[in-house]
């Protein structure tokens, strides 16, 4: 017998020093991405009004946000397989958190859409070349604790940092209306970053359960319910707006005053680390099938951010927030249990560059539409977000099927 995510029942608990050991490199890399997310997150929660103060288009928006996405998202394929091949979790997590903590205050310096749109994508890439060692890393220690309460803490903990940079970014806006000085102050949670990183790599130089051997990184071994969880996680990323669409959206029909802006982005990441923190610890009991309805929830967020007035608006960034947060924590948590243990970073790999590519889709048709018509955006949004909500359930019937045996 089993658990919902497939830990069996007679297995021995993990001795406990393993378990703090676990615990607190868990929080460790937890307030790491505090600081990272206070940095980036604090940065792309005004680059929607920036390029558009700039002179960009909402299609250039989209793009950018879009091939942002593609390569934040397929470049995780390349370094997860160099992490789990050269077991090199550490130095590439560190390359890409220093080249990505180095473009967000050189935005202060951008003097067009087009040097913007390129810092704007260098930063994804940084991000790129971290997440699949870093998931990894926090993937395997989390054994002995829990997945979904693990990464829920992260999640959680890396909300925090989100709620807090787009706070800092609004109040140097409602001070100074300018951009650049905005930019700048985020310099200082992009340094904490890197020192935080370096602290925990000196006290974590092999973090608990990552097994020093090399992987095969061949697709075999990975189940059905992966590749149809991969394909119901890329519906869900087309119809998720980027949050620069649903900001120029504020800017353009001046449904949010430009200090505010920052204000409502911040609202989104406090809900979703609570989001995260709650659902990831029930994901621990219900397993992925917990999916099913909060997808279908949160689809809603498009009709209330793109047609709603200020307070409805509000509401569904709110609600955009939580479901980002859900589906982060709850896809890296899933992917741990369904990948083989020494595939763990070429799976993350996989699966965020097929996510990738599908945002990257998504959030181009979207802009695009936007163009266009407003109402036809948010049908899109619904319809490509509630067509993964069946393949979620087949993919919950049989993981647990596999898990069972």
């Amino acid at each position: 017998m089993r658990t919902p995510n497939g830990t069996p029942l007679d297995t021995a608990p993990a001795p406990a020093a393993l378990r703090r050991s676990a615990l607190r490199f868990v929080v460790i890399i937890g307030v790491v991405s505090l600081f990272a997310d206070m940095a980036y997150e604090g940065a792309r929660s005004i680059t929607g009004p920036y390029l558009a103060v700039l002179g960009a288009s909402a299609t250039v928006v989209g793009i950018v946000a879009g091939v942002g996405e593609l390569l934040g998202y397929s470049l995780r394929l390349l370094s997860g397989r160099l992490s789990d091949r050269m077991h090199a979790y550490w130095p590439i997590a560190i390359v890409g958190y220093i080249v990505q903590m180095a473009a967000v205050p050189a935005l202060a310096l951008a003097g067009n859409w087009q040097i913007a749109a390129g810092l704007i994508i260098l930063e994804r890439i940084g991000k790129a070349m971290r997440n699949p060692p870093r998931d990894a890393m926090l993937a395997r220690a989390s054994g002995s604790i829990g997945r979904g309460w693990a990464f829920g803490l992260h999640e959680a903990l890396d909300q925090a940092g989100a709620l807090i940079g787009p706070l800092v970014v609004a109040l140097v806006l409602a001070r100074t209306g300018q951009y650049a000085g905005a930019f700048a102050i985020l310099a200082i949670p992009a340094a904490l970053t890197l020192t935080t990183l370096a602290f925990a790599r000196r006290t974590y130089p092999s973090p608990p359960g990552v097994a020093a051997r090399p992987s095969d990184l061949h697709g075999e071994g990975l189940p059905r319910a992966f590749w149809l969880y991969l394909i119901a996680a890329a519906l869900i990323a087309a119809g998720f707006a980027d949050f620069s669409l649903v900001a120029f959206h504020f800017e353009r029909t001046h449904l949010v005053d430009q200090a505010f802006v920052p204000v409502f982005y911040s609202g989104a990441m406090a809900a979703g680390g609570v989001a995260s923190l709650v659902f990831g610890r029930l994901y621990d009991r219900v397993g992925i099938g917990l999916l099913v309805p909060l997808t279908a929830i949160g689809a809603l967020f498009a009709p209330l951010a793109f047609l709603g007035s200020a307070p409805v608006a509000l509401l569904g960034v709110l609600l955009w927030g939580a479901a980002l947060g859900i589906h982060e924590s709850i896809m890296a948590a899933a992917v741990a249990e369904m990948a083989p243990s020494d595939r763990t970073a070429s799976a993350y790999g996989l699966f965020t560059m097929a996510f990738g590519l599908a945002w990257f889709a998504g959030s181009a048709a979207l802009g695009i539409l936007y163009d266009r018509s407003v109402e036809a955006t948010v049908i899109l949004a619904i319809v490509l977000q509630l067509a993964a909500v069946p393949i979620l359930v087949v993919v919950a019937r049989e993981h647990r099927m596999r898990v069972d045996r």
